[in-house]
């Protein structure tokens, strides 16, 4: 895909980007060989690649929900804490209902 001095203007005025000529002239081209390798890319048969999210395999590193007794590392002080909440149901903060 050829790309002109014209269009890269255009795309630069929309944009909000000033750019002066000699740049326009040297962009165009480095825009065409962009949108070239990306014609190229599209072009290649993805139908047998499982869909993925990372190149290399990732797996969440969770720790086990423990709660902490101690209350002097801030565990067992539920009471407290909801003592300090508008509103408290069942043990645990009364939010209002936003959905419908």
């Amino acid at each position: 895909m050829s790309v002109t001095s014209e269009e890269v203007a255009r795309v630069a005025r929309l944009a909000r980007v000033r750019m002066s000529e000699d740049e326009l002239a040297r962009l165009a081209p480095e825009l065409s060989k962009i949108l070239d390798w990306v014609e190229q890319l599209s072009r290649v048969d993805t139908s047998a690649v499982e869909p993925m999210t990372a190149v290399i395999p990732n797996r969440l590193r969770l720790r086990e929900d423990v709660v902490d007794a101690d209350p002097d590392t801030g565990g067992g002080r539920r009471d407290d804490v909801l003592a300090n909440a508008p509103a408290a149901e069942h043990g645990f903060f009364g939010v209002p209902k936003v959905i419908e």
